[in-house]
């Protein structure tokens, strides 16, 4: 019989599903490939002790990683993106802008969250960086997760109700954060690493975990902030995900304008009265010429 089921892990082909009952088992893809991601929900039948995946319901949306080799789905279904950074160790704005991005053309609310706030002088250089985002209506909040609850409780408030991933290079505090919204996170990833560590399998990378089952709150964590896959995106519609060049793209003079080197250009002329960012322009030309590359 055919059951509801949400995917929670994942590694390889194999996927953990958890029934509405909280019931978790291994599942299979029907035929030779596996496109259930953590967030999914799907269709799944009963096979002896394990199970295979029917059907894939319908998404709300989808993120990838890519690697140098291929771009492949990774986690969907979200309500927000919590992109953690630090006061040290400095971040990349090539890193934030790809996460930005991505969310931006999955039509996903972003979440900036500064880390280490105890760190005076480094916090307020970090802060200082990102003041352009603020600027462009991104939320950005102060945090202190070694010291400071009252900032953990006004970051819950923004996560409730609703499955946010949550992004971060390392060193910053992920896995702090995780460990202070989801006590027994430790534990459920061992249990789920258990099961698909049965001779053959290795441990999960995408997780899934619950905050508040009851409200629906939930988070997913997942490693490799650097590979956040953006090559879905057509390079024309890369200036649209950015929402300080969008603000100047409909002052150009030809439809079809890149924004790079056209005359009558309303982004070139925002970025020489000093209204778009020198860096932001630049990272988009960079992503510019990766996304014309040929796909890979």
């Amino acid at each position: 019989m055919r059951q509801d089921g949400l995917v929670i892990a994942g590694h390889g082909r194999h996927v953990v599903v958890e029934s509405p009952n909280g019931e978790r088992r291994i599942c299979h893809p029907r035929g030779k490939k596996s496109q259930a991601v953590v967030g999914d929900r799907v269709w799944w039948q009963a096979s002896e002790d394990e199970g295979t995946i029917e059907a894939i319901q319908e998404r709300r949306n989808l993120l990838y990683r890519q690697d140098e080799i291929r771009t492949k789905s990774f986690a969907a279904n979200l309500g927000r993106v919590l992109i953690l950074m630090a006061a040290e160790p400095e971040f990349s704005e090539m890193q934030l802008t790809r996460a930005l991005i991505a969310t931006e053309a999955a039509g996903i609310a972003p979440l900036i969250a500064l880390n280490k706030q105890d760190l005076t002088e480094a916090f307020e250089r970090a802060w200082t960086r990102l003041a352009p985002y603020r600027s462009m209506g991104y939320e950005v909040l102060p945090l202190s997760l070694r010291n400071d609850a009252d900032a953990l409780t006004h970051l819950m408030q923004h996560l409730q109700g609703q499955t946010t991933l949550v992004l971060g290079p390392s060193g910053v505090g992920k896995s702090t954060l995780i460990n202070r919204l989801v006590p027994d996170a430790l534990a459920a990833t061992n249990e789920i690493s258990q099961a698909l560590n049965s001779g053959k399998h290795t441990t999960t990378s995408t997780t899934w975990y619950w905050v508040d089952r009851a409200q629906g709150t939930a988070l997913i964590d997942s490693p490799g902030f650097q590979a956040f896959g953006i090559h879905h995106i057509e390079p024309t519609q890369l200036a649209l995900c950015m929402p300080d060049l969008k603000a100047h793209a409909d002052h150009c003079r030809f439809y079809n304008c890149s924004h790079r080197h056209e005359p009558g250009c309303g982004v070139r002329d925002a970025l020489a009265q000093g209204l778009i960012s020198p860096s932001r322009h630049k990272i988009y030309e960079q992503l510019f010429d990766e996304l014309s590359q040929p796909a890979f």
